[in-house]
Parts: C-alpha cells; structure tokens; sequence
C-alpha cells in the first residue's frame, strides 16, 4: 500500500478535529462522495440512494449542460429514472453556470430534498464547487470586460505558457491545481489578482465553523495511481463506443464552440480538434492519446485539491470491496454527531 493509502487509512473511521459553534439539536445530515475522474463515484452514489432512500445531487461542472452526455460520464436514462438526480440537464449551451450559481442551486435543492426527509447525497469531483456548498461561495469580483478583454488578448500574443507562468509567480498555490491547458481558470486567476491584488487562494474559505445547518459526512474515493489511469484508459474507450464522435458533432451544430467553459472540458476540446482536422487513422489515434493524457492529468489534479479538503476521509477502492464502502458510509451516517 503507497504512502498515501497508509495515511488515509488511520482517519477512515474518524471525524477530522476542527472548531465547531454550538448548534441546538441535531443538524441534517448530508452525505458528499467525491474523487477523481473514473472511481466509480457515480455506481456507489445509486447503491447508497437505493439503501438510504436518497436524492443524488451532482457537483460536477459540465452535467449540467444538456446534452452533454456520454463525454461528462453522465448517469444513464435508467439511472436516472431509478434514483431522483438534481443538478444534472440543467442548462443549455449557450447559458453559464458559476459556482456562486452551483452553490445557489445546491443549498435549494439541499433544503427541498431535506423538507420531504429524504437523505441528500452529493457527488462530483468539481473540487472548487464541493469547496463552495461546504463552506460558501468565494467572495470574487465579477469579471470587467476591458480586463478579460485584455486578458484574452495577452492568451492569444503570449500562450497559455507564459500567463501560467505569471500565475505561477503571482500565486503559486493556486496555480498548482490547473495546468497551462487550463486557459480560461488561468485568464479568470489573473484577472481577479488584477482586480483586488489578491491571489485567487486568498478567497478560498477555510473550514473554520461547522455548517450552520447541515452536518457533511464527506468520502474521497481513491485510487492507486497505476490502477486509476489504467480504468481511465479503458473509460476514454467506451466512450468512444457508446458514441462520443456522435454526440461531439451533435454539440458542435448546437453551438458548443461559442462556449467558453464547455468548449474546453477534457474530451471535448481535443475532440473539437479531431472534428477540425482531416479525420485520418493517425487524427484519430492523435485524438485518443491527447483525450486520455488530460484525462489522466485532470485526476492527478483532483487528488492535489482533496488533499488540502480536511474534512473528507479517504476510502481506498483498491483494497476496500464496494460492499465494505457502503458499510462504512452507512454506519457513519447511522452514527449521531
């Protein structure tokens, strides 16, 4: 077992210690499963609603745009016909969705799902939007068009390379958790330093209180490195046979293109490429290599993000049977605070 296992593996069975208020009577509680890109959160997620008569609410930043589907590893029509899903086909593509706006759309749905007694379970791996509903939305400017403007300009003269470069000076913890391929998190970065003369990771809260009204039971599924990109691998490839090509040429006559945010997400930018070139045997192969490579980066960056998350405890899929996890989770959410 890697290093990282042996230390996720003593806090398994512990609430992590932090400073609480005190609160009068028990407070909802609210499971959140997290972790990379391929773990297998969403299967767990629908055994977990099955046994405890949950409602699933999804923290990932691309379901929610409609038709979005097979490259988002979105839940099947089956799934979501069998477990009530929020959050999930909730925009079309030429809306944006922030996270003040998950976090508003989050806290509504919390509330409802808990009016009718019903256990809330939160799942995705969009580290910045579980950050936002466990401790609130960041305190960020919104965007000045002459800046972003500026921005952008500087992207298309300089590269990607040399503002991440400039982010990685003005605010390395931050730049840590993207890459340069991540353009518009990096043109956002410094437009916010430009604005307050602040790094983007001074208004990421820190979990100094207890929710006022929700108690977090908060999972991290993970997985050993090798394990992980191997079962990356082989999604990055179903995906191609349940028709990703399709549905990227579906989305492209939709307008995807116009999208900033959803123009970018891991498989579609590298598809929209694919699309634009001759669509050769070596485009194609061109195609896989890139898809899988961002894939594989964009967990090794999941992973960076929950290790700074202290409230959540880790669960290694590797040597922890599935049916073993759902004991775990169950037994601590049976558990009073």
């Amino acid at each position: 077992m890697s290093m990282l296992f042996e230390e996720a593996s003593t806090c398994v069975l512990q609430r992590p210690l932090r400073q609480k208020l005190p609160v009068q009577g028990p407070k909802r509680k609210v499971i959140v499963i997290s972790g990379p890109t391929g773990v297998g959160k969403t299967r767990l997620s629908l055994r977990l609603a099955g046994v405890l008569g949950g409602e699933i609410v999804s923290a990932d930043s691309m379901q929610v745009y409609k038709g979005m589907d097979i490259g988002t590893a979105k839940p099947s029509k089956e799934e979501l016909r069998s477990i009530p899903h929020h959050l999930i086909d909730l925009l079309s593509l030429d809306e944006e969705f922030s996270v003040f706006d998950f976090y508003t759309e989050a806290s509504r749905v919390l509330k409802d799902i808990a009016f009718r007694d019903k256990v809330p379970i939160v799942v995705g791996g969009t580290g910045f939007y579980v950050h936002a509903l466990l401790y609130g939305p960041p305190t960020t400017p919104p965007s000045i068009p002459a800046i972003r403007s500026r921005l952008e300009e500087e992207m298309q003269q300089k590269g990607a390379e040399a503002l991440y470069a400039e982010l990685q000076r003005l605010d390395p913890l931050y730049a840590r958790t993207i890459t340069q391929n991540d353009r518009h998190k990096i043109i956002r970065a410094l437009e916010i330093i430009a604005l307050t003369k602040n790094p983007v990771s001074h208004f990421v809260k820190e979990p100094l209180l207890d929710s006022p009204q929700y108690d977090f039971r908060c999972w991290f599924l993970a997985l050993s490195l090798q394990d992980l990109y191997a079962k990356i691998e082989k999604r990055c490839d179903r995906m191609i046979e349940e028709g990703f090509i399709d549905e990227l040429r579906r989305l492209d006559k939709e307008g995807l293109r116009e999208h900033l945010s959803a123009s970018k997400a891991i498989g579609y930018r590298q598809g929209l490429a694919f699309l634009d070139s001759a669509q050769t045997e070596a485009d194609f192969q061109h195609f896989m290599t890139e898809f899988k490579k961002t894939s594989r980066r964009y967990a090794k960056r999941q992973l960076t993000w929950f290790r700074r998350e202290s409230d959540f405890r880790w669960l290694d899929v590797g040597t922890l049977s599935e049916e073993r996890i759902m004991d775990i989770i169950i037994q601590d959410f049976d558990t009073p605070q």
